[in-house]
């Protein structure tokens, strides 16, 4: 769950829409929803470019690192 938090947090500490998020990463605003309420967790390839966008690691997101 830790991803979800992480992708949520992340999300409005940027003002970022789910439907921006969704665009700039390749999904469906659905899935950005899904993600952030821990019903589904994003692929890999979908975790490399959620942490392009918002210029963090992968270790961030998935609760590996506090940086």
């Amino acid at each position: 769950m830790i991803i979800a938090q992480r992708i949520k947090e992340l999300r409005q500490a940027n003002n970022v829409s789910q439907k921006k998020l969704a665009e700039a990463v390749g999904v469906d605003k659905r899935a950005v929803i899904f993600w952030e309420q821990g019903i589904n967790e994003p692929k890999a390839t979908y975790i490399r470019n959620i942490a392009l966008f918002f210029g963090c690691s992968a270790d961030y997101l998935l609760g590996l690192s506090d940086v």
